[in-house]
């Protein structure tokens, strides 16, 4: 039987998908000097809230092995952590242990690339039993926040609880069946922001009211 830990987090070298892993090996041939795997989850164990995101960005996470890190959404979601007292330090690319998380944890609904940044329905459901494990080895977690619908859609899932009851919008807020609390927010992508969908106003807005809920 598979330990707790191993199913918060996939080996580096995950073969449950196939697609997803030919995708690898072709990065992994081009770029060899990229991480090119399943990236683990970024954060203290200890952490009260998770957020969760798509999945890895190519030029982003999966080169540098951290969620969001080095990617347009990162370069978004890292500083307005940094506003809302939910990490401490310097997002600077270069220098990732420059940058520490205070009370959160970041992971992806999909932990590996996907071609065109789009993972199939499949996928999504594979890759849950790690989000599962994830939760359960976070003992002291008291609310999530979806970065996105996909990352809403599979949270809900993880817990068994109905899509029509708690309806993906940007700022929503819902108390989970468990009693944890999911915040909603639009994804921090490039397009959303270049097309106004997503403004760095509404986006802190959300991460701060996730941050003040584990004040309450």
């Amino acid at each position: 039987m598979l330990s707790l830990e191993t199913h918060a987090e996939p080996e580096a070298d995950c073969s449950l998908c196939d697609r997803l892993v030919a995708f690898r090996k072709d990065n992994a041939a081009a770029h060899p000097d990229w991480f090119n795997g399943a990236v683990p989850s970024f954060g203290p164990d200890t952490a009260r809230l998770l957020i969760v995101g798509l999945a890895p960005g190519l030029k982003g996470a999966n080169r540098t092995g951290r969620p969001f890190w080095g990617d347009f959404a990162g370069d978004l979601l890292y500083p307005t952590l940094l506003k809302t007292g939910l990490a401490r330090g310097e997002h600077d690319v270069l220098r990732p242990e420059a940058l520490s998380l205070v009370d959160c944890m970041i992971t992806n609904a999909v932990r590996c690339v996907p071609p065109q940044n789009k993972p199939t329905t499949g996928e999504i459901k594979c890759c849950r039993r790690f989000l599962d494990g994830r939760k359960a080895a976070l003992p002291s977690l008291r609310a999530l926040l979806a970065i996105g619908r996909v990352a809403h859609d599979s949270i809900l899932s993880s817990f068994a609880a109905k899509k029509r009851d708690f309806p993906f919008a940007h700022g929503a807020r819902h108390r989970l069946p468990s009693g944890l609390e999911l915040f909603d927010s639009f994804h921090c992508s490039r397009l959303n922001t270049n097309t106004g969908r997503l403004t760095p106003e509404m986006f802190e807005r959300v991460v701060g009211d996730a941050a003040a809920s584990l004040r309450d």
